[in-house]
This record gives C-alpha cells, structure tokens and sequence, in this order.
C-alpha cells in the first residue's frame, strides 16, 4: 500500500516537482522498505519473497497508471506481466 501510494505521489511531483511532494514520496518510499522486513520474517525465503514484493509492487505500478493516470499498457507489457505472475507460481514450488 505505501509502494503504491509512493507511486502516486512520485508522479505527482513529475508534474509538478516540489519539497513537500519530494519528501511525502521518500517517506511513502521508506515506509514501503520497513514494510518489508516483517514480511521477509514471515516467509524466510528470499527468492519467493523478493519476486511476490516486486510482483505486487509492479501490478500497484501499472493499477495505478492505468486507474489514477489512464496510461494505456500495450498488449506485450501484458504478457510481460502474465510472466511475472508465472513466474512467482514457478519459483512458489
């Protein structure tokens, strides 16, 4: 959740940079890391854990993008993304 609000902020601040977007983003940024490490604590796995942070990190990305912003994500950054996803499944056995 705070990934993805450091998301939002971040491309707030590249419409528009200023201070107090600069440091709510590192803060939402921070906040994301500390996240983090308890999650690591739960599941001890590195591998698994690394690709199901940045699985979900990069679907809050593109959720975001998509929702807040109207990007448009052409068909082979979707399929980019259904590999991602396979590839958690993969490394979860």
């Amino acid at each position: 959740m705070f990934f993805g609000c450091g998301e939002y902020a971040s491309k707030q601040w590249a419409y528009g940079p200023s201070i107090s977007l600069t440091f709510l983003t590192v803060g939402l940024y921070a906040l994301a890391t500390l996240a983090w490490l308890p999650a690591l604590l739960h599941n001890n796995h590195l591998a698994v854990m690394g690709t199901a942070w940045l699985l979900l990190a990069t679907v809050a990305t593109v959720s975001i993008g998509i929702v807040a912003f109207h990007e448009r994500v052409s068909g082979i950054k979707i399929i980019g993304i259904v590999f991602s996803v396979l590839s958690l499944v993969l490394l979860s056995l």
